[in-house]
């Protein structure tokens, strides 16, 4: 998720390459992920020796948790 985050924060630099601190929020990274042609996510369950493959939907949900468990760092 947090590959998903710098992906969005690094075009957002290439933008606006001469603003020094970058801000956002959650809407503005849906609608980063909503822009993108195909995006999905495998992960490995290792009950099922398996890479199990999740939506869009999934990767926002999961963004949700980790910013909003880098929040209450």
């Amino acid at each position: 998720m947090a590959g998903i985050c710098g992906l969005y924060e690094r075009k957002i630099r290439d933008i606006n390459p001469m603003v020094p601190n970058i801000t956002y929020d959650i809407s503005d990274l849906y609608n980063f992920i909503d822009g993108l042609a195909d995006i999905s996510a495998l992960v490995y369950d290792h009950s099922i020796q398996a890479f199990l493959p999740y939506d869009r939907q999934w990767i926002k949900q999961k963004l949700f948790q980790h910013l909003k468990k880098l929040a209450q760092r």
